[in-house]
């Protein structure tokens, strides 16, 4: 059986990889930024690319209030 799997790009960075399992693709981060969805199933491509800019947002919006609250 040939494996599938591939790099996975986002905001034009290579960030992980995705492994072909049964049930869907198996993600795995290569940088911390996505750490929080390293080893997650997700059943389609497309899902695996929503959640990545889920996450992404979740970062921006929490350095943006890092940047604006009080020292």
């Amino acid at each position: 059986m040939q494996s599938q799997r591939f790099a996975v790009e986002f905001d034009r960075r290579t960030v992980g990889i995705a492994v072909r399992v049964p049930g869907g693709f198996m993600f795995f981060s290569s940088t911390d930024h996505f750490n929080d969805i390293d080893g997650r199933v997700f059943r389609r491509v497309r899902a695996l690319e929503r959640e990545l800019g889920r996450v992404a947002r979740r970062s921006r919006r929490a350095a943006a209030r890092e940047r604006l609250s009080p020292v």
